[in-house]
């Protein structure tokens, strides 16, 4: 069995031992919550359960970790735009957490982060929390607690679950829906390792920011420091499942499906490209894009979504797939078999395809002028605490606490603000802000508009704008969410005057 590390120092006296095995056969499903429970969901339209579950990820393979209602993913809630709901979170493990409702613009105190005050459910406890669903669109939950070292915590564990709220009036032109959540299990520490960024375009990088990451990082090294610690995983999985292990996507020749994928990991970017075949986004973070366009593969940053409908038009048995070969291997994939097809899945790679948000704005728009502007820079202290790397906005790292500080930004509600992200450090940050939804307005120089979002990849050496509209009044938590550098440091908070 392994041992639990539930701080940093442990995990440095273990010298990074394994982060979860378990040995629990069950198997789960990938329901909808209202068929969940019905004889307990009382006066609550929904009933959510935090505990400790087996997952089966393949034939006899069980992992251990911490679930929504016993399964991996959470089940789908589906809640109609504008429609109050009511949701009781039962927590029964050992320690308090958090449900964050990631996307929706909801008050702070049922968003789900403890850094906005939203208070925790107890250990053992259970709150039930009221809110009005909006905007429409492919939003997700998922635990908002620090993780640290502890590769149990956090998004570490298996707590992550779609929402799909049902516009007022939906054009329904597909057949039907699949969602998607990519995620990979059995984590473990390493040290340096680089990112591959040659996928993000605009590639133009700063020259300024790239000479002081890189001079902080020859400084670092020249005194004898590691490089900071990362995490690897051993398995990948979509929907719980390594590639062919669970059940295909069984489609039909001429239907159109609309697939809603979700990178539900807690460090990893991801991309995924289906043989033959081509994506039409049509929504990015469940807002729906000003210009719809296909493209041969998806590239999702850590709780990215996207809605893209896939044309069935070329039958057979196929791998949709990451384009990594050793992720694939490992489980990165599903089948899509057609109806009458059977036989061996085939894999067969893309042509070379670069990810660039502006595709999906509007074609010569130009943004509108912002009342005020933040200037926020990202930077990186190697190994600097206990091995693990320091994260730092314009200098200052967010406290290793789960309450509240306070804000470094300041709102008046109605305004248009704009930030202007200047990444200083090597590695693609997926940042995103609470409650808010922003506008791309600038990606590494180039100017662009329409694309609304909630989690934007900043390059690295590269500077990225988004503009939103203070509509949301209280706390309002902006960060990296790649759980590393978030629990290190990569968060702030706004709050309105």
């Amino acid at each position: 069995m392994s041992q639990k590390i539930t701080s940093r120092r442990d995990f440095l006296a273990l010298t990074g031992t394994a982060a979860f095995t378990a040995l629990l056969p069950s198997r789960a499903s990938f329901g909808l919550a209202r068929t969940l429970q019905e004889s307990e969901r009382g006066a609550a339209d929904y009933i959510l359960r935090i505990a400790a579950s087996p997952v089966e990820i393949a034939p006899k393979h069980i992992v251990s970790t911490i679930t929504y209602n016993g399964q991996f993913p959470g089940p789908v809630l589906r809640f109609k735009e504008g429609q109050p709901v009511s949701v009781e979170i039962r927590n029964d493990t050992d320690t308090p957490e958090q449900l964050h409702w990631h996307g929706q613009m909801v008050s702070t105190d049922v968003d789900g982060a403890a850094e906005e005050g939203t208070p925790f459910i107890p250990a053992h406890g259970m709150r039930r929390i009221a809110f009005t669903p909006r905007p429409s669109g492919f939003r997700f939950y998922h635990t908002h607690n620090r993780a640290g070292a502890d590769l149990h915590a956090g998004q570490y564990s298996g707590q992550v679950g779609p929402v799909y709220i049902e516009p007022k009036h939906d054009p329904g032109r597909y057949h039907r829906e699949v969602f998607l959540v990519l995620k990979e299990f059995e984590p473990s520490f390493s040290q340096g390792g680089d990112m591959a960024q040659d996928f993000l375009i605009p590639a133009t990088r700063v020259k300024e920011l790239e000479t002081s990451g890189e001079s902080a990082m020859r400084a670092s090294l020249a005194k004898g420091m590691p490089h900071g610690y990362e995490v690897g995983y051993r398995y990948f999985t979509v929907n719980g499942r390594m590639l062919g292990q669970g059940e295909p996507v069984r489609v039909k020749q001429g239907e159109r499906v609309l697939f809603h994928v979700l990178n539900g990991s807690a460090t990893e970017i991801r991309s995924l490209a289906l043989p033959g075949h081509s994506f039409k986004i049509v929504a990015l973070d469940g807002n729906a894009v000003s210009t719809p366009a296909e493209v041969p593969v998806l590239w999702l940053g850590t709780a990215e979504r996207i809605s893209a409908i896939v044309d069935m038009k070329h039958p057979g048995v196929w791998i949709m797939g990451d384009l990594a070969d050793d992720d694939r291997g490992h489980g990165m994939g599903v089948v899509v078999e057609y109806a009458g097809h059977k036989g061996k899945p085939v894999w067969i790679p893309p042509k070379p395809f670069h990810w660039d948000y502006s595709r999906f704005g509007r074609a010569g728009a130009v943004a509108l002028s912002p009342d005020e502007t933040f200037e926020m820079t990202f930077a990186k202290d190697n190994a600097a605490d206990e091995g693990f790397n320091r994260w730092t906005i314009n200098g200052i790292a967010y406290p290793m606490t789960q309450g509240v500080v306070p804000a470094s930004f300041h709102l008046k509600q109605g305004r248009r603000y704009r930030i202007r992200m200047r990444n200083a450090s090597d590695d693609i940050h997926p940042v995103h802000l609470h409650r808010h939804s922003f506008e791309l307005t600038k990606l590494a120089g180039k100017p662009t508009a329409g694309v609304m979002k909630d989690v934007v990849m900043v390059g690295g050496y590269q500077e990225v704008e988004v503009d939103f509209t203070a509509d949301n009044p209280g706390l309002t938590l902006f960060h990296c969410h790649q759980q590393l550098h978030m629990d290190f440091g990569f968060m702030t908070l706004f709050d309105y005057v």
